[in-house]
């Protein structure tokens, strides 16, 4: 049976996620979203997503609801149109996961990531659509071009900031993703000489040494072509990293950070609030405690950060993985959006990137490992004693979070501490101790 991760359904394709599972998808969620209109549908760039993006579209036709094709576009810009329509939206895409992986993402009619709630009830009318007959793909769709909604997002996207980027060099990797359909216009209509990298996607060559999971990429490649920084997208280009001129890494917090110093010194972060998650370095909390800016955790996905900023009418939020989101800008995390506004503190503030990212926060050694494991087969309690004893070493000075992924079958073990060799060891008993934590069969 399907169910919801983090992020969406996730898998294999032809695996672990089947066209027929998409089209049984694409009719529960016909019930339970009930739109009003067609629903919008996207797909990303690699091999199985347009038979994916079939599927969906056939399901939804044969409960007599029409679809609007985008094509291949970014997960943020299937959000937008869908909420512009006031109508769900749904993408086809494995976001950061290789090529031979597979999933679809929905939205409401308001363009947002749907909630626990809409999620079980998804679940539970899956349950019964396993028993319907579901239409083969070659039925008749009820299928719309929506290409130009593609160009509007476009625009609507460039339009979310102010700034013009004079003589400021930049390289975008597209992850040979969703970017590709999107770079350089919506930058380059800001001024900034942009270089994209990765931009010709084949089906199998996704976020391969490339993209936002790949940094080292693109730091070669600003620092080969003297660049003043660089940016990184995922697959679907949801998510969106950057590098200095030096090459190095301004993650997701770092970014976060350098936007939340920017409104509060400008009076603009209502309620002195920014909202993160779990895997957040403990450097950003101190860094926000010393400027008066309070932090609020959630659990790890962006709808998890989305729902806490609606529910404080908070400005900012996000993750370290470089989903960000900007409420009033946009419903989901936006690597283009996330990318512009980050641009327009660099062109208004006239710093290098670096000095930025070292006035907002110092960032405390991170450690992380997955592990491969069954996260039902872990004996909680000698898990949970491992951890209690590694904390105590630690004392105040460092972090563990230990949790499974909620893409992929592995479990998380991400250590801080005031050093990068004692975050390493601490990691390394942990990941001896992890040996042992499965329920013995």
């Amino acid at each position: 049976m399907l169910r919801f991760g983090t992020d969406g359904i996730r898998g294999r394709a032809y695996d672990d996620l089947l066209p027929d599972d998409v089209v049984r998808l694409a009719q529960a969620a016909a019930e339970v979203l009930a739109p009003a209109g067609p629903v919008v549908i996207g797909r990303d760039t690699r091999d199985s997503s347009p038979e994916f993006a079939a599927a969906l579209a056939a399901g939804f036709s044969a409960v007599g609801v029409p679809a609007i094709d985008m094509g291949v576009a970014p997960t943020p810009a299937v959000a937008w149109a869908a909420g512009r329509a006031h109508t769900p939206g749904a993408m086809v895409s494995a976001s950061h996961n290789p090529w031979y992986d597979n999933g679809v993402k929905l939205f409401g009619p308001e363009g947002r990531k749907l909630d626990d709630e809409v999620q079980a009830a998804l679940e539970s009318t899956l349950t019964d659509t396993d028993r319907r007959t579901v239409p083969t793909l070659g039925s008749p769709q009820r299928t719309s071009d929506g290409s130009d909604l593609l160009q509007e997002y476009r625009e609507a996207a460039a339009n979310t900031a102010e700034f013009h980027g004079g003589d400021l060099r930049v390289v975008a990797d597209a992850a040979h993703g969703c970017a590709t359909a999107t770079l350089p216009d919506p930058l380059s209509a800001h001024g900034v000489d942009v270089t994209v990298i990765n931009a010709e996607p084949d089906g199998r060559n996704i976020n391969h040494r490339c993209g936002s999971t790949h940094p080292e990429t693109i730091s070669r490649a600003v620092k080969g072509r003297g660049a003043d920084l660089g940016l990184t997208f995922d697959g679907d280009a949801d998510r969106v990293l950057a590098v200095d001129h030096t090459g190095e890494l301004v993650d997701g917090d770092q970014i976060i950070a350098i936007c939340t110093v920017d409104r509060h010194l400008r009076g603009r972060l209502p309620g002195n609030t920014v909202v993160v998650t779990v895997m957040t370095n403990l450097g950003f909390h101190r860094a926000m405690d010393q400027r008066g800016v309070h932090v609020v955790t959630t659990p790890v996905g962006d709808r998890h950060v989305w729902s806490a900023l609606q529910e404080g009418e908070w400005a900012l939020g996000g993750e370290q993985s470089g989903h960000v989101i900007f409420p009033a800008l946009a419903k989901t995390g936006d690597g283009l959006i996330t990318a512009l506004q980050l641009l327009e503190v660099v062109a208004r503030r006239g710093l290098p990137l670096r000095e930025l990212a070292a006035e907002a926060m110092t960032k405390m050694p991170q450690v992380l490992h997955n592990v491969v494991i069954d996260p039902n087969s872990i004996d909680q309690d000698r898990m949970s004693a491992a951890v209690a004893t590694a904390e105590q070493a630690l004392g105040a000075n460092g972090r563990i979070l230990v949790r499974p992924s909620g893409t992929e079958p592995v479990l998380r073990i991400m250590v801080e501490a005031e050093t990068t060799e004692i975050a390493n060891s601490v990691a390394q008993e942990l990941l001896a101790a992890s040996h042992h934590w499965s329920i013995s069969p």
